[in-house]
């Protein structure tokens, strides 16, 4: 499973007999792997000022998480059709993000734990701010690019009563430059090709004899070329609407013709020249954003923690990985049975279901004794 609990309890001799428990029955039961969470000893300060950090803290845990799910979508939408590269791109200073968590070390040189915690708070949100902005601005502009790109694409893709033509005709197919011809686009069904070349030149006077000829086809019908007089067009597309022929409004223009291909062909280079450049800097910034998501997850235990179990601070953290969806259930019960002497009370109520405790509503499924986070990397599959 892609999914961790850190959770922490009291540095105390019988905690620690209570954590060996824990390690001893989870892993005979085969319901975790556990491995212990190093936290550096911060400048606590106020316990006013933890009581206001773990309110911040627990905002900007929730913005963090959202903005990786948000720039893990991006790495999808960027790569495309190279969606089963998606996971080798997303890691976190190098190495896969399971890995960066059961393997995590604060880093000092980025976060320095002598600096007051408000400090390093700061330093985090800050950092999270400006990777928002800057993933903003620059997907903004690339799915701009990639959306007109589209369009253009889709108007090549359509049946031929809709789709643009300029990538089918050419100026050998029509009379140009005529103060009195021209050349007409008819849409005939495919089991109305007979009938069109034996009707087309008498739809109506002055068509020119043989001048239709077959340019393209769908799978409904083709696209056939007419040449008359400018003056019966309007005859012309009457009756050819009453024999269910369909002309389509065309007129040869090179000029627009060449423009329309022209800003395929640089929208296909600037998306091209793009592509790189965003997908390197997705990597490098959700790289980031991930290590300083599981950093923010580190100041919470450590802040829940001394709120917790007070002053002087004395904790061990631990992350635990249950092994499979089915089992954390009864991870949960071992927990809250190993650690019920945590909040002797409120376990209880937990234990015992004719106690009730006004204003109390606990069950083993939303109560922890000990301090606990969820850590859910499937969110990014």
């Amino acid at each position: 499973m892609s999914e961790f609990w850190l959770i922490s309890a009291p540095g105390d001799q019988e905690n620690l007999q209570a954590l060996e428990r824990m390690n001893t029955v989870t892993t005979k039961s085969n319901l975790s792997y556990n491995t212990k969470f190093s936290i550096p000893d911060f400048k606590v300060g106020t316990l006013d000022s933890l009581v206001g950090l773990s309110d911040e803290l627990g905002k900007l845990d929730t913005f963090a998480e959202s903005l990786i799910k948000k720039m893990a979508q991006s790495v999808v939408e960027v790569m495309e059709d190279a969606k089963g590269k998606v996971p080798e791109n997303l890691l976190a200073n190098g190495v896969d993000l399971t890995s960066f968590v059961t393997h995590f070390e604060w880093d000092m040189a980025k976060y320095p734990a002598k600096q007051p915690l408000v400090g390093v708070v700061d330093t985090l949100a800050k950092q999270l701010a400006q990777i928002e902005t800057d993933l903003k601005s620059r997907t903004a502009a690339y799915n701009t690019l990639k959306t007109n790109l589209e369009n253009l694409e889709k108007r090549s893709m359509g049946n031929l009563s809709t789709r643009t033509l300029s990538d089918i005709v050419s100026k050998e197919d029509f009379v140009l430059g005529s103060e009195y011809l021209v050349t007409l686009l008819v849409i005939v069904p495919k089991p109305s090709y007979a009938q069109w070349q034996k009707t087309y030149e008498s739809l109506s006077d002055m068509v020119v004899p043989r001048s239709t000829k077959l340019i393209a086809e769908d799978n409904e019908g083709g696209l056939f070329t007419v040449t008359l007089f400018r003056k019966v067009i309007e005859d012309f597309k009457t009756k050819a609407k009453e024999n269910k022929f369909t002309v389509r409004e065309f007129y040869y223009d090179e000029k627009e013709i060449k423009r329309e291909r022209e800003e395929m062909s640089r929208l296909l280079s600037d998306k091209k020249q793009q592509y790189g450049p965003l997908l390197r800097w997705l990597k490098v910034n959700f790289s980031e954003a991930f290590i300083a998501w599981i950093h923010i997850k580190a100041l919470r235990v450590f802040v829940e923690s001394v709120l917790r179990y007070g002053l002087p601070v004395n904790f061990q953290a631990v992350l635990l990985q249950p092994h499979k969806k089915s089992s954390t259930k009864r991870l949960r019960e071992v927990l809250n049975s190993v650690f019920r002497h945590l909040d002797q009370v409120a376990a209880a109520s937990i234990l015992d279901a004719s106690v009730e405790i006004p204003g109390l509503q606990l069950s083993t499924q939303d109560y922890f004794p000990y301090v606990y986070f969820r850590i859910d990397l499937s969110l990014l599959d």
